[in-house]
């Protein structure tokens, strides 16, 4: 999975929100903005682009952005999480991965979106390079 990745830098700049419960009814009206949700014991998460994070009064310190790994990543898949976040924790860039149905998503600070980037693409090259 790591030689076909191919991953794809996301243009927009998206920031985790934890809303607390008794503020969820705020948020239903950005919630199909929301690119992921959870729900954990403190309040619901949101992943929102920025400006409707601003729009909630969220704070907006840690400014992320998103690389798609285009290669299907099933859920029982084994290796590629492992693979992509220790390669990125050697280039001491940050990294907070969601899986989808289809896809592994990497959320990276927006200062350091272009490194990783790099970095995910040269782990992809040594990997076709040892096939």
């Amino acid at each position: 999975m790591v030689a076909g990745m191919n991953p794809v830098l996301d243009p927009v700049p998206y920031v985790f929100c934890c809303i607390p419960g008794d503020a969820a009814p705020a948020a239903l009206d950005v919630w199909p903005q929301a690119l992921a949700s959870f729900r954990e014991d403190e309040g619901l998460t949101l992943v929102l682009p920025l400006e409707a994070a601003r729009g909630l009064r969220q704070p907006c310190d840690m400014v992320m952005r998103r690389i798609t790994l285009t290669v299907f990543s099933a859920l029982d898949g084994v290796g590629l999480t492992a693979a992509v976040s220790s390669a990125l924790a050697e280039a001491g860039i940050a990294c907070n991965m969601v899986a989808a149905c289809h896809h592994d998503h990497l959320f990276v600070p927006e200062a350091d979106a272009d490194a990783a980037l790099a970095v995910l693409h040269r782990c992809q090259e040594r990997q076709t390079h040892v096939r």
